[in-house]
This record gives structure tokens, sequence and C-alpha cells, in this order.
């Protein structure tokens, strides 16, 4: 069976002085309904292609989804959590795609009530997801976002917990919410038609299902967002760009008062807020390159009078601040590992939560109550399944209250983790983190799965997964390679991966896989790469810049089509990106960008085997990118790689929203890899 060949209609964009062609564009459709049967036409093919291919490796797919499967507790009960006289917990049952949401009188969850049951509501939709769910104060009005399509366009409705009716309240395009203390209003942030900024803020009153424009964000590098502080006393509003922040507050027991900013934005000043005993405490890299903490009266806010909290320690990243009655917990992380330390505000005491292991994640558990001696935070490690303790801050004992059960008989003795430093071509040390079975030989003959990120200053945590033992006990190795532009090893981490350095991303993605591979960890031939989102721009990139150095690759909604997506700013997420990747408006950011740009780099070269996996109703990286990807590197590539490109015709971002949806489509990319790499079965 031969690929489906893409047809070509040229279109012609001159900037700066050049002239593109982009034989493909005419995939794109940005219809939020129904996309044009020509475009489905070839999806559709495409899909039969890569259904083809796959064929043989049809038993191993549906091995590796039985053993992930077997391997998880299918019916089960989340740690309930306490919000006022309930107790909060989520339900999975063995055969259904969702969860169900309860509440109870009782921590042990006796007699209790179905707040949601998702799997009804879904009934008749091929996706549906359920997020932001939030009980008012009293305990009798439940609300939360529902998207039906995949778009990440959520609605936002209200159900009345005394009578099971959904009140006719919604609100279109909502993208948070929160509650004031009236049990009646709510302050809503919704999002723009075409551009999916988020950008504007309400004051909903429910009883009167109206709504009034508080706030209006018409900067278009900025989103706006809401939260509020755990003492209930302050709704926040936030105004965020890629290097800047701005922050508003209004009292949550005066809806109806004025809105105010702490601190005007300024280029480059990166801050946020939370409330606590009549002042407000502000994370910020003002004069701290990693972040200090801040405190500022409620009567004059404003930088002049700000005041050191936690002062500025260029070898420990802040990444957070949590306030509870009696006691803060700081996130923090430093030489590219997670803590947590606990402020005793009655003894004045300061000390970190110990762990066990040297590679590991960590990090707290929201909690909604304020007045509390303890917390709670999840842990987890590559061979340690994900686990929930509670730490009493006062007598400093820690409790697991639940441990990620895997079936089936797991020892985690069997398999080892460890961080190596793969040194970069400018000599910098590059973090990564393994998995492999004890005894697995270094002689450059393992199979190895190597994933990355690397943008955004999002860190790639080494955590544990129950479906990646599938790859692991059949040899694979299974490496994080924790590139420049993620934030592990602090800020300056972040920002020497980003806007005029984002080459560095690709260079130590490439330079950690050779090191790799110099190491005998394994062989050009046998390993393969993974990303997905901006990670997908990573794997587009380096398949260009370096192809010889992967056996296959596997782009996960990609985002590849750089260019021509930021150099249109009606997209979703365009314009906020600009401070981001670069505005290539501008031609020096132009001449930038392209350089890496996967798109635009495709040549005449051989290439690696390549999986592209595309979801229909992405709103964050469009279908097409994948699409025009998959059709140009058939197009310029001067081997005979085989270049498969899988569309979920029914999911977003995240793929497929129901459970056993989502293990099919790991299993299918696992067997992909596994089968790359010789083992079959």
């Amino acid at each position: 069976m031969k690929p489906p060949v893409a047809k070509k209609e040229p279109k012609i964009t001159k900037i700066h002085g050049y002239t593109v062609v982009d034989n493909y564009h005419w995939m794109q459709d940005r219809s939020e309904k129904k996309k044009r049967a020509d475009i489905e036409e070839y999806l559709n093919a495409e899909n039969s292609y890569t259904e083809a291919m796959m064929k043989p490796h049809k038993a191993l797919t549906e091995k590796l989804y039985d053993e992930m499967i077997a391997r998880i507790k299918q019916t089960d009960l989340s740690v309930p959590y306490k919000y006022g006289d309930y107790w909060y917990s989520t339900k999975t049952i063995e055969g259904k795609q969702y969860p169900v949401f309860l509440r109870s009188r009782s921590f042990e969850g006796s007699e209790p009530e179905t707040l949601l049951d998702q799997n009804a509501m879904a009934e008749g939709y091929k996706f549906y997801s359920i997020r932001n769910r939030s009980v008012s104060d009293d305990g009798n009005l439940l609300a939360y976002l529902v998207d039906t399509v995949g778009y990440r366009q959520y609605t936002l409705q209200i159900k009345d917990l005394r009578t099971s009716n959904t009140l006719p309240n919604k609100i279109e395009r909502v993208t948070s919410f929160q509650w004031a203390n009236d049990n009646n209003t709510l302050f809503v942030t919704t999002e723009d038609k075409i551009s999916k900024r988020s950008n504007k803020f309400w004051r909903h009153d429910i009883a009167n299902d109206s709504s009034v424009l508080l706030y209006e964000e018409k900067d278009v590098l900025f989103n706006a967002f809401s939260s509020r502080s755990r003492d209930r006393k302050m709704v926040f509003l936030n105004s965020s760009a890629a290097t800047m922040n701005e922050v508003r507050y209004i009292p949550a027991d005066n809806p109806e008062g004025d809105l105010k900013v702490i601190q005007e934005r300024a280029e480059g000043h990166e801050y946020s807020a939370d409330y606590y005993e009549g002042d407000f405490y502000i994370v910020t890299n003002f004069e701290a390159e990693n972040f200090r903490v801040v405190r500022a009266p409620l009567s004059d806010p404003g930088i002049d009078n700000w005041t050191d909290f936690i002062a500025h320690n260029p070898q420990i990243k802040i990444e957070d601040i949590d306030f509870y009655k009696d006691h803060s917990v700081v996130s923090e992380r430093e030489n590219g590992l997670e803590y947590l330390r606990l402020i005793d505000f009655k003894k004045n005491e300061s000390k970190r939560i110990e762990t066990d292991e040297s590679v590991y994640t960590m990090e707290l558990i929201w909690l909604p109550e304020f007045e509390t001696e303890k917390v709670r935070y999840y842990y987890a490690s590559m061979i340690t399944p994900g686990s929930t303790y509670e730490y009493d801050i006062q007598t400093g004992k820690k409790t697991l209250l639940k441990q990620e059960e895997v079936l089936g008989g797991y020892d985690k003795m069997k398999y080892e983790t460890m961080r190596v430093w793969a040194e970069a071509r400018d000599g910098v040390k590059v973090p990564v983190s393994l998995m492999m079975k004890k005894g697995t030989k270094l002689d450059g003959k393992a199979p190895m799965l190597l994933y990355a990120y690397g943008s955004y200053g999002i860190s790639m945590t080494p955590s544990f997964s129950s479906a990646r033992l599938s790859l692991v006990d059949r040899g694979m190795i299974y490496a994080i390679a924790h590139v420049r532009g993620g934030a592990e090893l602090g800020e300056k981490w972040r920002q020497e991966g980003r806007m005029f350095k984002k080459l560095n991303t690709f260079n130590d993605f490439i330079d950690c896989a050779k090191w790799l591979q110099e190491n005998k960890y394994t062989s050009s031939d046998r390993i393969v790469i993974q990303g997905g989102s901006a990670g997908g721009l990573l794997v587009g990139g380096v398949v260009n810049m370096s192809p010889e150095t992967f056996k296959a690759a596997i782009a996960q909604v990609p985002f590849v089509d750089v260019m021509n997506t930021m150099l249109d700013d009606t997209l979703p997420l365009t314009t906020e990106e600009w401070i981001e990747w670069g505005n290539p408006n501008e031609k020096e950011a132009y001449d930038y960008m392209v350089s890496y740009s996967p798109y635009d780099n495709v040549k005449e070269q051989d290439y690696p085997n390549m999986l592209i996996e595309v979801s229909l109703w992405d709103s964050q990286v469009p279908y097409w990118e994948g699409a025009k990807l998959t059709a140009r590197i058939r197009e310029m590539m001067t081997n005979d790689a085989e270049i498969l490109l899988k569309t979920n015709m029914g999911g977003g971002h995240g793929g497929s929203s129901g459970r056993y949806d989502r293990y099919k489509e790991i299993a299918f990319s696992y067997a992909y890899a596994l089968s790359q790499t010789g083992i079959t079965s």
C-alpha cells in the first residue's frame, strides 16, 4: 500500500524580501463544527494507510493495551479532601470511561452524594471533558466547565445540589471562575471568539442570570485568569504574558467593590500574589532572577512598599508559596530537584520535607481548607508509584494516605532510576533522567525511548507511569532529557532556551542523544524520540537538523508550522506567543525563527521513520500543522522512510477524553516505538 499523496495548491507569501511557497496551506480549515469534505477525506486516507502499516503490530498494540489496563485499579476512589461540611472525592468504575464526582459528610465516604456522573453526561458525545469544579462556600451550588468537542472551549454551568437541578445560567467560552462570599456571585474570565485569548473579567449574578464586565485585557500579549486566596478573603485577576504580569484584586466579601491593581506591569517583571492576615505576599523576580517573596500592605501594595519575606537565593528557584492559618508551604527547585519547605508561624521554624530517593518528583496538593495543621503532597519517582502523603506540621509525622496500586505484582526493586549529566556542545551539562530494568547491559544495544519538552519554563519531572512498564519490561530504557527552555535548573535554564536562544533546546536534545549513544546506553539505530505540542516542535526540529542520530520519531500534536502560525494573529495563542518565540513580523525575529521552524526546514535528505499524531479538534496546535509536515517530508525525503500520520477525529490537544481510549492511544504509540527497535511481541 502506498501512502496518500497530498495535492499541491501553492500559496505565496512575500515578507521581508523573501518569497515563501506553501503547497499545503489548503489543509487549513478553522471551522468549529465540520471540516471540509476534501480535508476529512485526506485525513481518513492517511488513517487507513497508518492502520495498514501498523497492521503487523496490531497484536502487539492489543497486548500492550491489555497489560496497561491489567495494571490499573479500574474501580477506585481518590483520597477525599474537606471543604466546609463535606468531604469530596472522585470515583472511577470498571468499564466506565469517566469519573463520578462525590461528596460525603465523613472522610470514610459513607452515604455518598453524587454531584456529577460524567459517564451519564457524556452519553452521545465522542468527547466530553469537565474541569474547574467548585462548590459555593455554603455547599449548595456547584459550578463547573464542560467541553463537548475537544476544542478547549468551555461552557460554565451551575447545579443546585439541594434539588439536583441544573440552573438555566450558561456562560460560554469561560476560562476560569471564582466564588464570592455571598454564594450568589461568580467572578468569570472569558476568551475572545477568534483568538481564544482569555481577555474579559465579569461579575455574574446567579439569581438574576446577569453579567457585568469589570475589566478587559486589551494587550494582545496578555491573558487574564482569576484565583482566590485560601482564606476566601480576596479574589485576584492575573494578567499574564510570557515575561511579565499585572495583578488586580477585589475583596471576596464585597463583589461590587473596586478592582484595584497591586503593581503595574513592566517588561521583564513577573509576579504573582496571595493574601494572608491583612497583607499581600508576592512571589516576584524583581531584583531576583530566581524569585523571592515579599510582603506588601493592603493599604498601599505597590513596589515601593515591598519588604522581604523570603530573600532571593541564586541557587534556589521559588516557584510558589501557599498560606494556611498558621503556616505556609514554599515550593522550591534546586539543582533540578523539587522541594517543599514548611514555615511554621507558631514555632517560627522553617524546614524541608525529607525525601528517600535522589531522583524523584514532589509537589504540594492543593487543598481548599485554610484552618488545618496538615498539608498533603504528591511524591513519585520513575520507579515509585504516585503517592499521596499527609504531613502534620506540629509533629513532623508524614502519613501515606494512598499509593497508586500497580496490579499484577509490581516490584520496584526489579528496576532502577538514575540521573546522568550529558555535555552539550557549548559545555553545559544537561540532566537526563533514566529508568531501566536492573541488569540492563549498557553495551549500546539497548533500545531507548527518549522524551523531552523544553519550552515555556515547564519542567518535565521524573514521575511514575504504570503504562511505561510495558516498554521497560521488554528491555527498553526510558529517558527524559531536561533540555534548556524548561525550568529544571532554575530561571536561567528557561531563559537560555527561548526567544533568540531557542536553538539551545534543539542542540541540547541532539547532544543528549549523542552522549547517551557514546556512553553505550543505546545506539542511533535503537533510539526512538518522542515529544508533544512544543515538544513536537523539538522532535520536528531535530529530525531536520540531525536525522542520522535517530531511528524513529513520534511527534504528537506537534507545533511545527511555526512561521505560518506565528504570522497569523487570528489563530489561538499566536499574539501571546510573540514574546515566547518572537514576532516574525520583525525581520530579526523572522530570520532566527525560520532557522529552526520544522516545516520550513524540511529538505532533500534521508529522514528517520516518523509517527505524527494530531487531533482534528485541537485548538492549541491545529491538526494541519502535523498533516502539512507529513506531506512535505514525504515530498522531499531522499530515502524510503516510513512517515505515518494518525488523526484522532474526535479528540483535542490532549487526545481522547475517555481513560480507556487514552490508554489505547498510548498502547499504539508504544507499539510503534517498540516495533521500530525490532521488538514485536
